[in-house]
């Protein structure tokens, strides 16, 4: 089996969703489904792993991949991690997994979270706290962070406003205060060593986010879900000087193309040393791709 090869690749993203697992079952309910893709402007079918791996095997990219585990919210269960995981591993040339366990579940998610890493290659973690309806820095989500930092693999975190549940009645349920990067100053003061990604522009927390990027060590954020025509000055700047090792690829696909992302990316003022970075350098780094290779 092909692993991936660092030096052929041209980007890597670092937030591509998985929307239905080859039972046909998806990621979220029907209506949130349309609901968010008009948010987006998108319109496609649930798309599964085959096909986002070989969207992303024809631009010479690799992605990391994951669902959203929101049962406890919106009564949907989650497409299995396990399935990703055994699923990504077929691609391992393009595809990096990682997981999604809602805090909720208690000493079980901690008992997954181990198995996940040890025994799947799972090499991270999602969460999204707006569809978990948990602050991030609730202390009943610690021990999950505890294992997960112990594991020695990076937590992503939802921030900023949501497209799921935009235009519904009551937008769904989903609620924005969750999703405020300050909450992750604490998650970063009490697990100094986790390797924490914030998703997104954190519209409309833009310098919240950018204060906890700058202050903590381990702290990233990725640029899903916004074309870059429409980046706010002060991420691009900070993009380009303080923060060019820390920032990172991000689409959104299925709901944002990567290719969509990369050509209004291209538009922007940025030096060439962190376009690079952005792009796939930064990403390399915080994966332990270094060596140009994923592990089995």
């Amino acid at each position: 089996m092909s692993k991936i090869n660092v030096a052929d690749l041209v980007a890597i993203d670092m937030h591509v969703h998985i929307e239905s697992d080859d039972h046909g079952h998806t990621d979220m309910p029907d209506d949130f489904r349309e609901a968010a893709q008009a948010h987006f402007g998108a319109a496609h079918d649930p798309l599964g792993i085959e096909a986002v791996a070989a969207h992303y095997r024809e631009r010479n990219m690799a992605a990391v991949v994951f669902t959203v585990d929101h049962e406890a919210t919106t009564g949907h269960p989650p497409i299995s991690n396990r399935y990703i995981a055994e699923e990504a591993a077929k691609h391992a040339d393009v595809l990096i997994p990682f997981a999604s366990i809602d805090p909720a579940r208690g000493k079980a998610a901690i008992t997954e979270a181990r198995i996940l890493v040890q025994d799947y290659g799972i090499k991270g973690f999602k969460f999204h706290p707006n569809l978990q309806s948990f602050f991030p820095n609730d202390r009943t989500a610690y021990p999950l962070y505890e294992e997960i930092q112990s594991l020695g693999v990076p937590a992503l975190f939802h921030t900023g406003q949501s497209g799921i549940g935009a235009g519904m009645p009551g937008s769904g349920g989903i609620r924005l205060k969750y999703s405020n990067p300050m909450a992750l100053d604490d998650v970063a003061v009490d697990f100094p060593e986790l390797r924490i990604i914030m998703a997104h522009p954190s519209f409309p927390w833009q310098d919240e986010a950018l204060a906890v990027a700058v202050r903590h060590n381990h702290v990233y954020i990725d640029l899903s879900g916004w074309s870059p025509k429409y980046f706010p000055a002060n991420l691009v700047q900070y993009a380009n000087t303080m923060l060019q090792d820390k920032v990172l690829f991000g689409s959104d696909f299925p709901l944002l193309p990567p290719d969509r992302w990369m050509a209004d990316f291209a538009k922007l003022e940025l030096r060439e040393g962190p376009r690079q970075k952005i792009i796939k350098d930064n990403a390399v780094r915080l994966l332990g791709l270094d060596s140009g290779t994923t592990s089995s």
